[in-house]
């Protein structure tokens, strides 16, 4: 993660009175990223941080991976 998106981690984290490194990112599911998806094939950026959100509420009910084929099957 650069550091703009370490420091939003850090702020998220301090307000949901979470571990910020239960908030981290791997390489493989920066690869991943939806956001990217939302972007580009909706035309749509702010879409992309809508995406975010609605993935972040579910995540940890189903594999990023299963939420990225999801995504991509709407294209």
């Amino acid at each position: 993660m650069d550091a703009w998106l370490t420091q939003a981690r850090d702020a998220v984290a301090a307000a949901a009175r979470v571990p910020a490194s239960e908030l981290g990112l791997s390489d493989e599911e920066a690869g991943i990223l939806l956001a990217r998806i939302a972007a580009h094939e909706s035309g749509e950026r702010t879409n992309a941080s809508l995406l975010c959100y609605l993935v972040g509420r579910t995540q940890g009910e189903a594999h990023l991976e299963t939420l990225a084929a999801a995504v991509r099957s709407t294209s």
